[in-house]
């Protein structure tokens, strides 16, 4: 009782700090803005509400689905070191957004970007090449499924480069700006298509949530339980391709998110999914705004991709992650 009780005051702590650091991120940029700066009718009151607030509610919807998706990898493939990056997934969205931008799609759908429509399908593609290789190899287990994903990767990048050298030289450099990484909200369009990816995608991750802890527990055991594993797998596999089709298709390529911050998320709540999976939006959505306002300051008035400030702290952690093999085990 004590322990849920301690659990639940550290997501109010977590969302409580979201919520600040998410508004004080709002006035942070070149130009430092104050409260009394933005009152209406003047040029900071235009750059606060139609560039800054768009900016941090994209990062912050990037960022919680991108962690989102990271921790659902991690315990429907039992492999710690599962996130969009290694399982090729995000590499499949850039493939697919970057081919429909070099085809000159540029309209909508429905309302909805053809280029996010292209980036769901590499998403898929890539998805599911790497189960299917997985599933071909089942006694290789989670090792197979990260070669899977690391050679799907490999594929996608290949394309993407080879779709690069036949680009002109202004694609060209769109392609490689945009594998970056980047937050590049004007307006409150952007925020619109990725809520709508989002609300789609973490709701059907919500109803799954607790099949997601017997999942981890193993597929006989989850079976057992009454669980229909293949349905389960099938739901969640569509519901995070689909999320990170949707970001990467706005936000390009971001890493190593996914994978850090469900490590964290689990030493300050819990294991169970149904408080880890709000601890991972909360946490998620704040690292990508504090590392998209960081790139904004760092070398001002030029900007930092944040796929690079992310790249830079999620490589280290990944090889703690990679060699702390007793701390690892202990998690899963």
């Amino acid at each position: 009782m004590i322990a849920k009780h301690r659990q639940l005051v550290i997501l109010g702590a977590l969302g409580i700090s979201a919520l600040l650091l998410t508004v004080v991120a709002s006035f942070i940029g070149p130009q430092v803005l104050t409260p009394w700066s933005i009152v209406s009718g003047s040029l900071d009151h235009e750059i606060f509400w139609w560039m800054r607030v768009p900016r941090v509610l994209a990062a912050f919807l990037a960022g919680s689905g991108l962690a989102l998706c990271g921790m659902v990898f991690q315990a429907l493939f039992r492999n710690p070191m599962a996130d969009p990056f290694t399982l090729g997934t995000a590499s499949g969205a850039s493939c697919g957004a970057a081919a429909t931008v070099l085809a000159g799609y540029t309209g909508a759908i429905l309302g909805i970007p053809l280029v996010s429509i292209g980036a769901f399908a590499g998403a898929a593609i890539a998805m599911v090449a790497v189960s299917s290789i997985a599933s071909a190899k089942r006694s290789a287990g989670n090792l197979t499924m990260l070669l899977a994903g690391i050679a799907v990767s490999f594929i996608f990048s290949s394309l993407l480069m080879f779709m690069q050298y036949l680009s002109n030289f202004r694609d060209s450099f769109q392609i490689v700006r945009w594998l970056m990484g980047g937050i590049q909200a004007t307006g409150y369009g952007t925020v619109v298509t990725l809520l709508c990816f989002w609300c789609v995608g973490v709701a059907s991750i919500a109803v799954q949530l607790p099949r997601l802890d017997q999942l981890l527990a193993g597929s006989d055991l989850a079976h057992s339980r009454g669980v229909n594993v293949p349905a389960a797998r099938r739901w969640l596999l569509a519901a995070t391709t689909l999320l990170i089709g949707g970001i990467v298709a706005v936000c390009g390529p971001i890493g190593f998110i996914g994978l850090m911050v469900p490590h964290i998320c689990r030493r300050l709540v819990s294991s169970n999914h149904l408080l880890l999976a709000p601890a991972c939006i909360l946490v998620g959505g704040t690292l990508l705004v504090i590392a998209d306002t960081a790139g904004r300051v760092i070398i001002a008035p030029a900007e930092m991709p944040v796929g690079v400030l992310t790249a830079l702290i999620g490589g280290p952690f990944f090889l703690w992650l990679l060699f702390g093999r007793r701390r690892r085990d202990e998690e899963f």
